[in-house]
């Protein structure tokens, strides 16, 4: 069964201009070696964003007089990642998955009131290991001022003030997409099993073996002495003690042994048992008393889980910065490169011509043989690498 999932992380203004390169796709090239370039033509949005999101951001703040108080520490906007496992998308094909996000888009707008005027941009990418939509948003509050006035006012912290809100999130999300037609299950599942006492009984066969317990003699059987037994024989037969009497006594000692063995692992398993069976009398009290704290540990999951991705979104902004500049600076290289090579060769000829030396090729020819050097760079640094590896040699 597939999985309705959405997820929600927040960012401060820093962080906007990363996230939009990686959204929009704006890169040439991306840390995150999943990405399919050949694939990114597949790509579609639900909302085009015509600026950068902080040109976005404050053409949205100017035109609806937001209201709030933001600070460089502030969380200006938030982030749906919306999707689901690659199997549902694969087996409901092209235009199905294009409807989950296209319902996914129509829930964000009305959840919490939020209204698709504060949204920035919705890009489904289409190019990576499952189809997922990102969704950018200012997180508005509709609320009043202290006159009593009816206000907007971007304030995150207000928009998941409840303890239980991405809780309420998951809840309201799955609700609504299988009131769409889609038939998923709610996210964040968890995989843990728990096995019950009784059938950990029924598996191991514990009445059978507590009984057996019981019934298990642990004491040897009263035998006649073999000595006595030899002093009636009068030794007419050694034989049959070498042979018959001293292999049976040993086989007997064998089994008493196992028995003792057996009888020790059965103790330990039924011991077992009965603790279990108050650890989980105990385990059903303290679960009855306190019924948030599934839900609690559940909220916090999912915020380590939320804190963990914007910190590998934030690793993978940096690296893709990073990028960026260097793909910047090795253009302006390559220009200077070429600007130099043209304006050499423009100087060879002016030079040439004004002082009517000989023809260029002979002036090019005559300067690298007199002054050792290359006018090409390539080929100048080859005999520098080469005059380096003979001074090694010497």
């Amino acid at each position: 069964m597939s999985y309705a999932i959405i997820r929600n992380e927040k960012y401060k203004r820093e962080n906007l201009k990363g996230i939009y390169r990686h959204n929009e796709r704006r890169n040439k090239n991306y840390s995150n070696k999943t990405i399919n370039q050949e694939l990114s033509h597949l790509n579609f949005s639900l909302k085009e964003c015509e600026h950068s999101y902080e040109k976005e951001f404050d053409l949205i703040k100017e035109k609806y007089n937001l209201k709030g108080q933001i600070k460089s520490v502030s969380n200006i906007v938030c982030e749906y990642i919306i999707t689901s496992d690659k199997e549902l998308f694969n087996s409901i094909g092209a235009e199905e998955t294009k409807r989950y996000f296209e319902t996914a888009y129509k829930f964000v707008c009305s959840y919490k009131n939020l209204g698709e005027q504060y949204i920035l941009s919705a890009k489904v990418h289409m190019d990576e290991a499952s189809p997922h939509m990102h969704l950018i948003y200012i997180p508005v509050v509709h609320t009043q001022d202290k006159k009593g006035n009816n206000i907007n006012k971007i304030a995150c912290s207000e928009f998941w003030k409840e303890k239980d809100s991405y809780r309420q999130l998951q809840d309201a999300f799955h609700s609504y997409v299988t009131a769409n037609g889609f038939d998923l299950e709610r996210g964040n599942p968890s995989d843990r099993v728990h096995l019950s006492v009784e059938d950990y009984k029924k598996i191991t066969g514990f009445e059978n073996s507590k009984t057996l317990l019981q019934d298990i003699e642990l004491q040897l059987p009263d035998v006649p002495n073999i000595k006595d037994f030899n002093k009636l024989m009068l030794g007419r037969d050694e034989k049959i003690d070498e042979l018959i009497i001293k292999p049976k006594d040993k086989l007997i000692e064998k089994l008493h042994e196992e028995n003792c063995s057996l009888h020790h692992e059965l103790y330990k398993q039924c011991r077992l048992v009965d603790k279990a069976e108050k650890y989980e009398k105990e385990r059903q009290s303290i679960l009855a008393e306190n019924k948030e704290i599934k839900e609690k540990f559940e909220t916090l999951e999912n915020d380590y889980s939320i804190k963990l991705k914007q910190e590998i979104r934030k690793v993978e902004n940096k690296y893709e910065d990073e990028i960026y500049h260097l793909e910047k600076d090795n253009k302006f290289l390559r220009k200077v490169i070429k600007t130099f090579d043209k304006t050499l060769n423009k100087f060879i000829h002016w030079v040439c011509k004004k002082f009517s030396v000989s023809e260029e090729e002979d002036f090019i020819r005559d300067f690298q043989r007199e002054t050792d050097t290359f006018i090409n760079p390539e080929r100048q640094i080859k005999y520098e690498q080469e005059l380096e590896y003979d001074d090694l040699e010497l």
